[in-house]
């Protein structure tokens, strides 16, 4: 085998029906962002949460009678207190939904669908087994979800690509072809 191999160009495409089929997701943040965003949100949300601590012990008046001023101070602090709480965990449900398959790859072989992480898990479903492909009936986190269910097998498994998978429509042609299982989209 040579110590150099030239490149195959991306146009020379094949259409042989044994030839796998391989989908990508775009990888839109560095690798580091992806594994520890949710780290640095919290931190940030409880940095949040500390200065206003910090400014409540600095200037507040402590007594034991309630007055005014604890009542606008306890509110701060209850209002802090859901931000620094609210404000990473909205972050992070959101960047789950939007980005939590960057990086990703689906692959479609002669009798298999394979789906790899970025960490290197995968997942493998015989194409025979899948007995339905349908869209989320509610969105509660974009982008919508379309689940591959394979139900024939001894145990039951599935998957989920999202609109992001760039040319999705494609995919899941191209499945519902050697599936013969009709996808249903809304």
């Amino acid at each position: 085998m040579p110590y150099f191999q030239e490149p195959v160009p991306i146009f020379l495409k094949t259409t042989n029906k044994d030839m796998p089929e391989v989908f990508h997701y775009p990888m839109t943040y560095p690798a580091w962002w992806m594994d520890f965003y949710f780290l640095a949100t919290w931190c940030l949300g409880m940095l949040f949460l500390s200065v206003g601590w910090a400014v409540f012990f600095r200037f507040g008046k402590f007594t034991y009678g309630v007055d005014l001023g604890c009542f606008w101070k306890s509110t701060l602090l209850l209002v802090l207190t859901t931000i620094s709480l609210g404000g990473p965990n909205y972050y992070n449900t959101r960047f789950v939904g939007e980005h939590g398959q960057d990086g990703d790859a689906i692959k479609i072989s002669s009798d298999k669908l394979l789906y790899l992480d970025r960490k290197g898990n995968e997942k493998k479903i015989n194409l025979t087994d899948i007995t339905s492909i349908y869209q989320e009936s509610i969105t509660y986190n974009p982008p919508p979800k379309i689940f591959i269910v394979a139900g024939k097998a001894p145990v039951r498994d599935s998957l989920f690509v999202t609109t992001n998978l760039p040319d999705y429509k494609r995919f899941l042609s191209d499945l519902s072809k050697r599936t013969g299982i009709e996808a249903k989209l809304r």
